[in-house]
């Protein structure tokens, strides 16, 4: 889908902007000219407007494909300012405490460059711990008797979590979870979260992975996980329920429906951009849910299980 619904090919001849129409087929409109400087729709350009609704040309081009790079753009980039463009910068304004006019000002600008530049850092630096991962981690799930192993036990990979991972795992770092019966594994960031763990995928790729891993559909199910935190791997529990925030808001400000059916509250998701919405639980050994403030014997047992397994693969 372009945004330019009226035609696919930037180079056609007469081109109509589905996006300008605004419910009147018979209205036409002239084409766009393709230089940035020059005032759209007859309204006098402010000396910080760098782009605006009306605008046609090559900088539009590269602004569409930064915003679908950051998760706000979700059609093919046409090099036209139009609607759909207009309710991405908003989108972006929003989630990033800026005034909501969707025009690309200088401060707009800096702002998507800078998150661009910080996206493809995290996914270069995912992509290299993948690749750590890999060559650390066996080919496949081996049973235990055909495995040579370190020599450690099962007890050896179980941190507690009060006095040992909420501080080792601190709000901020990142880490990566290998999913033992898939070995699968993807990047996260803890984000919050005081009894347990509360965390969020680094990005939509990582989304995409951690999904998989549970069928395609999200769901309350423990699995057994390593969390391998400063090259260090720790035994734990993770539930594939995002919940508790929305990622389309801004972080921590109040929002009236959050994800998981949790209402209206607190919008407890950091990571933005990242397919996700809010975070989700991973539970190390004697850890509790914050609901009851109790340690819950599932996520208990989904720990004693990823030990075990370390134990007889690392």
């Amino acid at each position: 889908m372009a945004e330019n619904g009226t035609r696919s090919d930037a180079h056609s001849q007469n081109p109509k902007k589905a996006e300008d129409q605004a419910g009147s087929a018979s209205k036409s409109m002239k084409q766009a000219n393709s230089n940035s400087s020059m005032v759209s729709r007859g309204t006098a350009r402010a000396s910080d407007v760098y782009l605006m609704k009306g605008d046609e040309n090559s900088k539009v081009i590269k602004l569409q494909k930064d915003l679908k790079t950051l998760g706000y753009f979700t059609v093919t980039p046409t090099g036209y300012y139009g609607d759909i463009t207009y309710e991405a910068v908003k989108k972006l304004q929003a989630a990033h405490n800026l005034k909501q006019d969707g025009i690309v000002h200088t401060s707009t600008l800096k702002l998507i460059e800078k998150l661009v530049k910080e996206k493809e850092e995290a996914d270069k630096a995912a992509a290299k711990q993948a690749q750590s991962d890999k060559a650390s981690k066996p080919a496949e799930v081996a049973k235990p008797s055909e495995t040579a192993n370190s020599g450690k036990k099962a007890e050896d990979y179980m941190m507690p979590w009060f006095g040992g991972v909420e501080s080792f795992f601190a709000r901020g770092e990142t880490a990566t979870v290998y999913d033992i019966k898939s070995g699968k594994s993807f990047k996260i960031k803890r984000t919050y979260g005081t009894n347990h763990a509360d965390c969020e995928t680094l990005t939509a790729e990582d989304t995409k992975i951690m999904k998989q891993i549970y069928g395609g559909q999200w769901s309350w199910e423990r699995r057994p996980v390593i969390v391998t935190v400063n090259g260090k791997k720790i035994a734990a529990s993770m539930a594939g329920m995002p919940h508790a925030g929305v990622d389309s808001e801004p972080a921590n400000a109040y929002v009236s429906k959050r994800s998981g059916d949790y209402g209206a509250g607190t919008n407890l998701d950091t990571v933005k951009g990242n397919g996700m919405d809010g975070h989700f639980d991973i539970h190390f050994l004697n850890s509790k849910t914050h609901g009851t403030g109790k340690v819950n014997a599932d996520h208990q047992n989904a720990v004693k299980e990823a030990a075990k397994w370390a134990a007889s693969n690392y």
